[in-house]
């Protein structure tokens, strides 16, 4: 589970090639399958037939790119940061939702004899296929987006989300196949079977291969310490005692109490240093089912650990002159993981952390941050939205006047790193704008995208 980490002050300039690089490939697995459309034998029936069988074939294609989205390949997801990949993911699915209800829709307008009857009693097998598979998808774009607000919990999700995911494509497929007129010649049909055979194999990666290799290289739990703020950090070891490299900031996938192949892993930041990689400290605020068990765990007991992952690190912003922090909530575990790394580096440098909490005795974290005055060159600005009536530090939330009475003077080379409620971030983002730091120079993890 080793990842290349670029050395200390050394910018991998590498990254946007990579990341232009691995856009083109995902536009030519969606576009390279609408080579079946060619002209072949037998001549298109006209624009409208041809635009609505392009449609079904590019939704098809984009269901099956989905698989490879949340495969997590490391090279692949390394320019971008996860995160921003899963949002992708979530988006992509209702644009290919779209495409393939515009597909259904412009036959049923414009060539309803082609759809015939939709009861499955004298509908040909396959055209009632692709009915279900259809629906099916809709039922999973549905669901991903509405999970919280219908409750539904975050493990029983992930496991029909895989199952609903693999029964729609491969209905999909097979209507596609026996449906498809285009299909006519021999090196289509090799296309299309190749691509079909491409993504069965990336489901078998995903929940066999990958699985399978979590299990051979467990991690042992060595310490559960509680927290301020109904926050609980786990100490995990490798059992092989091979350390973990990972850049400060990055995250990895957590499974406890159950097998790898059981689709139970949650995602968590980082919260120790980048240089004690034989070590690891995860943070974990009781928001839900999965993390209020965590206080339960035993020292001793297995845990398995899928890392790492993410593009939020300082490693990647190299040349800074200093780096500014702005936590809210848990959102300080990945900022700890940082500064503890800067402060075994022995960094020099200049730094701040605005760090937003509801009130004093909830700040979770609180001594490690406050212990790391004594290694760092660092300013640590507490904002408490109820503070308590004798609090003389900052009070509310982290607005742009809160940032202008602590920020250096110009900000010029210093990096921004935000992590917290998305509207939180969003504010601080648009505050920062406001005060004239560059775009470019701003970088927020997203907090809520699983």
């Amino acid at each position: 589970m080793a990842a290349t980490v670029p050395a200390h002050g050394a910018p991998d300039l590498r990254q946007p090639a990579r990341a232009a690089l691995w856009l083109g490939v995902y536009v030519a697995l969606v576009v390279v399958p609408l080579f079946a459309l060619l002209p072949d034998a037998h001549p298109g029936a006209g624009f409208t037939w041809d635009f609505a069988m392009a449609l079904g074939y590019a939704a098809l294609a984009m269901l099956g790119v989905q698989f490879a989205l949340t495969a997590r390949f490391r090279r692949a997801t390394a320019p971008f940061g996860i995160d921003l990949i899963f949002y992708f993911h979530r988006y992509l699915a209702v644009l290919a939702l779209l495409i393939a209800l515009a597909h259904y829709g412009l036959l049923k307008a414009a060539y309803p004899e082609v759809l015939g009857s939709a009861d499955p009693a004298q509908a040909p097998a396959h055209m009632t296929a692709g009915r279900v598979a259809l629906a099916l998808f809709a039922l999973l774009v549905v669901s991903s987006l509405l999970r919280r607000r219908l409750r539904i919990e975050y493990d029983f999700w992930r496991w029909t989300h895989a199952l609903l995911a693999t029964v729609a494509f491969g209905l999909a497929l097979w209507h596609m196949l026996a449906a498809g007129r285009y299909l006519d010649t021999a090196w289509k049909e090799a296309l299309w079977a190749g691509y079909g055979a491409f993504w069965l194999a990336l489901i078998g990666w995903v929940r066999v291969l990958r699985p399978l290799r979590l299990a051979r290289d467990p991690w042992r739990v060595v310490e559960v310490r509680p927290e301020r703020g109904r926050v609980c950090t786990l100490v995990l070891e490798p059992a092989s005692g091979r350390p973990l490299r990972f850049r400060p900031g990055q995250f990895g996938w957590l499974t406890l109490r159950a097998s790898p192949f059981a689709l139970k892993e949650h995602p968590f930041s980082i919260a120790s240093s980048a240089e004690r990689g034989g070590r690891i400290e995860l943070s974990i605020k009781e928001l839900g089912d999965f993390t209020r068990t965590i206080r339960h765990v035993r020292p001793g007991e297995t845990a398995y650990f899928d890392a790492p992952y993410g593009a939020f690190s300082v490693d990647l912003l190299p040349d800074a002159r200093g780096y500014v922090f702005v936590a809210g909530g848990i959102g300080i575990a990945p900022m700890l993981g940082q500064l503890r790394t800067l402060a075994d580096r022995g960094d020099r440098r200049r730094h701040l952390l605005f760090y937003g909490s509801r009130c004093w005795e909830r700040v979770a974290l609180r001594e490690p941050v406050e212990a790391l005055r004594g290694r760092l060159d660092l300013t640590v600005v507490h904002v408490l939205h109820e503070p308590e009536p004798d609090w003389t530090g900052e009070r509310g939330l982290i607005t742009r006047d809160v940032l202008a009475r602590h920020l250096p003077q110009p900000p010029d080379g210093f990096e921004f790193l935000l992590c917290g409620p998305t509207p939180m971030t969003r504010s601080v983002e648009a505050a920062l704008r406001s005060l004239g730091v560059p775009q470019g120079r701003v970088h927020s993890e997203i907090f809520d995208w699983v």
